[in-house]
């Protein structure tokens, strides 16, 4: 008997894409990618969308790439996305580095390299300030509004501290969590319904 997941679908909360805010995946989306998935936009123009996945860590560390991050705290690289898979995209939090693309308010995306390598050398804190990534998402003209209007995405807020925050296996349910207690319910919900 196929069981019909329909009834648990989570219908749009009518809040539209744009630039520093999350997509939240639905609870049942059945993708290796992006299921239950939270992607913050990082440009949203009428040419199209990108995004970075801030819950999908890499079984790699950036400390075994970089030479200069050898003797330094591990550092986490997450998958961004499908597209690009070899280059790699920074979000953080520091004003001062040249060249940085303003996301949201105090977020910021890439900039200069050598500012970034030279504040992990010199021991700062990486934890909640820096985010690597390998690949970004991308959709093209008009593609994630009519993904958000399916019901895909939720559209939710980007708050810094959560989005840089480390327990990152609990991102998807506490965004879902914050869109209210209907929304609230649905993390609960186990990804294969037939599976609990």
């Amino acid at each position: 008997m196929k069981f019909n997941t329909d009834i648990f679908k989570i219908e749009s909360n009518n809040v539209l894409p744009s630039r520093g805010k999350i997509l939240i995946a639905e609870p049942f989306l059945r993708d290796d990618t992006f299921g239950r998935s939270v992607v913050l936009v990082i440009d949203h123009t009428v040419k199209g969308s990108m995004g970075l996945i801030m819950n999908k860590a890499l079984p790699i560390t950036l400390n075994k790439v970089i030479k200069e991050f050898r003797k330094v705290e591990e550092i986490t690289v997450f998958k961004g996305g499908p597209m690009a898979p070899d280059t790699l995209f920074f979000i953080h939090t520091l004003s001062q580095i040249p060249g940085s693309f303003t996301v949201g308010k105090g977020l910021y995306l890439n900039g200069d390299f050598s500012a970034i390598k030279d504040y992990v050398a010199e021991g700062n804190p990486v934890k909640g300030y820096i985010r690597f990534f390998l690949g970004y998402s991308g959709w093209e003209e008009d593609q994630l509004e009519q993904e958000v209007k399916g019901n895909v995405w939720l559209v939710g807020k980007g708050e810094i501290p959560d989005l840089m925050n480390e327990k990152v296996h609990r991102l998807w349910e506490s965004s879902l969590g914050k869109l209210g207690a209907k929304y609230e319910t649905w993390s609960r919900f186990p990804e294969i319904p037939s599976m609990n």
